[in-house]
């Protein structure tokens, strides 16, 4: 199902409130990872939210992901705040990894592999 107008400019409201929460509250690096909103999906109703988070060269990603579920309460608070003129009611936020990077990398070491296996 296509999103609507309304669902893509309130995504791209969060995404930027966001991106500029987490560098605030020092969630962009956690646990020597590098942690970054690969894109948010809005329910039709604009009642739920769902972040996809990269993590990049984090030891345990579902460490990082739970450490910021654990301040999940911390961010919508100020995401309540950034948004209370131009929302009704804030989404309910869910976290969820990204994971279109490592399959990018796989795909790349296959790619790799077949080169190889090729050459003479």
């Amino acid at each position: 199902m296509l999103e609507g107008k309304r669902q893509k400019q309130v995504a791209g409201v969060i995404h930027e409130e966001l991106t500029t929460i987490f560098t605030r509250l020092s969630l962009n690096i956690v646990d020597g990872g590098l942690v970054s909103i690969a894109s948010v999906k809005v329910t039709p109703d604009l009642l739920e939210a769902r972040i996809y988070l990269s993590v990049f060269q984090a030891q345990n990603k579902q460490d990082v992901l739970r450490k910021i579920e654990d301040r999940s309460h911390e961010i919508k608070r100020e995401l309540a705040a950034k948004l209370k003129h131009q929302l009704r009611r804030i989404p309910e936020i869910k976290y969820f990894l990204d994971d279109t990077l490592d399959h990018v990398f796989k795909m790349e070491e296959l790619f790799k592999k077949i080169d190889e296996e090729k050459k003479p």
